[in-house]
C-alpha cells in the first residue's frame, strides 16, 4: 500500500512538472489532517464465479440467479491531495458459492474488508476544480475476505472505478464498478476431472464482479484552496512599488520647482496665487500594470479625487492623457492601450461627479517620458490635470 501511494505521488509530481499553464492548475494549499474525510454507503449487486465450478460448464452470464445476489458496502476514507486518497471498505454480506445451478444450493454469507488507494484522474489531468460535477477515480485494494458459511479466510484483492457526481458541497452520488479476487480456499478447493469430487487438486481463484450505487458524505472541510500565485503577487507588489516611486519622483520634481521659486514669492506677494494655481494644475499620475487598462493601485485615485473636487467647485475643465511604455508592445498596441487608459480614468472622474462635458481625453501611445534611468513601468500611466478654459 505504501508503494502504491508513492507511485501515485510520483504521477502527480510528473503531471505538475509537465504542466506549462500559468494558472498553476495543479497547485493547491495543504489542508490539515482532519480535512477531506468522507464516508460512503452503497447498495451492491454482485455476480460470483467460484473455484468449485471449474469444469462444470455452468452458464457464465452474471445475470443468472445462481450467480447474482444483493448486498451492501460501507467505507471511510480521506483525500490526501486532490488526486490521491485512501479508504477502508467493508462489503458483504449475502453471496453465492456457485456449486450448482440451483440458486438455493449456492447461498452463502461472507464479508470482504480492504484498504484501497484511489486516484482521481479528473483532478490529476484536468486540474482541481471545486465546481466539477463528475469525478473519475480508479482504485486498487488489498485485504481479507471471510466465507462465514464455510468458515474460511483468504487474502483478497480488488480493482475498480469509482464515479461520483456532485449533488451539494457535502453530498455526492456514487457508481462503483469493481472486480474482486481471492485465494482458492475461500469456498473450498476445486478438483480436476470435472469439478467437485475428482482425484487431483486443481487450483483456481474465487472471484466476483460488483456494481454499487450509493452516496458519499464529506466530513468537515471537503474542498481545496488554490495556493497563491507567487509570481502574480510579486508582479502586483512590484507594480504598486513602481507607482509609489513614480509619485515620489513627481513630488520631488515639484518640490524642486517650488524651491526654485521661493525668492520670487518673497519679492512679489501676487505670485503666491500663481504658485498655488500652478500647484493645483500639476498633473496627477494614475499607474497601470503591463498591458492592462485597470488601475494598478486604487490609492492613486485619492489624489485624483482631490483634483476632481477642486474642478467641480471652481467649474474647471480637466485633461486626461493616456500613455504606454514604448519599450514593450507594438506601436498599434501602445496606441490602443494609451487611449483605453485615458478612458478608464475618465470613467473614474465621472463616478466622482465630474461632468463628462468638462473632461477631455487624449493619448500619446508609447512613450519614454521619464528617461532611461527611470523604470519603464513609470510610463504606463495616465495623467490628470486642470486646464484653463
Amino acid at each position: 500500500m505504501i508503494l502504491l501511494a508513492f507511485a501515485g505521488f510520483s504521477v502527480v509530481s510528473f503531471a505538475q512538472d509537465a504542466t506549462d499553464s500559468p494558472s498553476e492548475k495543479y497547485s493547491v494549499a495543504t489542508n490539515s489532517f482532519w480535512s477531506n474525510w468522507f464516508v460512503q454507503g452503497n447498495f451492491t449487486w454482485t455476480a460470483f464465479y467460484s473455484n468449485e465450478e471449474k469444469g462444470l460448464d455452468f452458464a457464465k452470464s452474471p445475470l443468472k440467479d445462481f450467480r447474482r445476489d444483493m448486498g451492501f458496502s460501507v467505507a471511510i476514507g480521506k483525500w490526501f491531495t486532490p488526486s490521491i486518497g485512501l479508504r477502508t471498505k467493508f462489503n458483504g454480506i449475502w453471496g453465492k458459492s456457485v456449486i450448482s445451478e440451483n440458486c438455493k444450493d449456492n447461498k452463502a454469507k461472507y464479508w470482504n474488508l480492504q484498504e484501497q488507494v484511489l486516484f482521481n484522474l479528473s483532478n490529476l489531468f484536468c486540474g482541481y476544480s471545486d465546481t466539477r460535477v463528475w469525478n473519475l477515480s480508479p482504485y486498487l485494494g488489498v485485504g481479507a475476505a471471510r466465507n462465514c458459511t464455510y468458515n474460511t479466510y483468504e487474502l483478497a484483492g480488488s480493482a475498480g472505478i469509482l464515479n461520483t457526481w456532485k449533488l451539494t458541497d457535502k453530498l455526492r452520488l456514487n457508481l462503483d464498478l469493481n472486480y474482486n479476487v481471492c485465494g482458492d480456499d475461500f469456498e473450498g478447493r476445486a478438483w480436476d476431472n470435472g469439478g467437485i469430487g475428482g482425484g487431483h487438486e486443481q487450483r483456481n481463484h474465487d472471484r466476483w464482479f460488483a456494481a454499487e450505487v450509493g452516496l458519499t458524505l464529506n466530513l468537515g472541510k471537503g474542498s481545496w484552496k488554490k495556493s497563491p500565485d507567487v509570481e502574480a503577487l510579486k508582479t502586483m507588489h512590484q507594480g504598486q512599488l513602481d507607482a509609489l516611486n513614480a509619485q515620489l519622483a513627481d513630488l520631488q520634481a515639484e518640490n524642486q520647482n517650488l524651491r526654485s521659486r521661493e525668492p520670487q514669492v518673497i519679492r512679489d506677494t501676487t505670485y503666491v496665487n500663481k504658485s498655488t494655481r500652478d500647484f493645483i494644475t500639476t498633473p496627477v499620475s494614475v499607474f497601470f500594470d503591463l498591458a492592462k487598462i485597470n488601475v494598478a493601485n486604487l490609492k492613486d485615485l485619492v489624489n485624483v479625487q482631490a483634483l476632481a473636487k477642486y474642478a467641480k467647485e471652481n467649474n474647471c475643465n480637466i485633461l486626461v492623457t493616456g500613455y504606454a511604455d514604448s519599450s514593450t508592445g507594438t506601436p498599434e498596441i501602445n496606441e490602443r492601450l494609451s487611449m483605453q487608459r485615458a478612458e478608464t480614468v475618465k470613467g473614474e472622474l465621472i463616478k466622482m461627479g465630474v461632468s463628462e462635458s468638462k473632461i477631455r481625453c487624449t493619448h500619446n501611445g508609447g512613450v519614454n517620458i521619464l528617461g532611461q534611468n527611470a523604470p519603464k513601468s513609470f510610463d504606463r500611466r495616465a495623467t490628470v490635470q486642470i486646464v484653463e478654459d
